[in-house]
């Protein structure tokens, strides 16, 4: 339980974590402002923070898993979706609103919850800050893996393979 919910936690904060440096590109490409791009992260986390509540009722009441599978659908579709904007409002919609209601649902506060429900309570304290610490970690690992990809691939297929990465959590969750 404690490595899935820590892999979950580097996989799903690492790429959102590495945002910005996708906005230069993607503001290059598409000829427009950084505005652009930052109100489309806004909104993402606006979304995180309405959403996080409620993943977290409907995983009281449905159970951790079946959320945080759904919430990284919604993330990766979100990411697919961003590699193939053509507007601002499409950028709003898969950056901000997708993105943002799908991490919501998959982030390492529904991982948290779990160590939570599931660990013995000797074990919480440490799985607790190894959680935390692995959202960190995918911080860490995510901006240099982000900067490879973009300067080696583009800033799409990044993105698409961010998307795939999100669907390994799915077996990590069902652990």
């Amino acid at each position: 339980i404690l490595v899935c919910g820590c892999l979950i936690a580097i996989l799903t904060y690492g790429p959102r974590s590495s945002l910005g440096l996708f906005m230069t590109p993607l503001s290059h490409d598409n000829g427009w402002g950084r505005d652009v791009v930052a109100t489309a992260l806004a909104i993402q986390v606006l979304m995180w923070g309405v959403g996080q509540p409620l993943a977290g009722a409907i995983a009281d009441r449905f159970g951790i898993a079946p959320v945080l599978s759904g919430g990284v659908l919604l993330y990766a579709a979100g990411l697919v979706i961003m590699a193939h904007v053509t507007s601002p409002l499409m950028l709003q919609l898969s950056a901000g609103l997708i993105f943002g209601i799908g991490l919501s649902g998959c982030s390492f506060n529904l991982v948290l919850a779990a160590f939570g429900k599931l660990l013995p309570e000797q074990w919480r304290g440490i799985a607790l800050g190894a959680g935390t610490a692995a959202g960190s970690f995918g911080q860490f690992v995510f901006a240099p893996f982000s900067v490879a990809l973009i300067d080696n691939f583009g800033w799409q297929p990044a993105l698409i393979v961010f998307a795939v990465l999100m669907l390994f959590v799915v077996p990590f969750a069902l652990v």
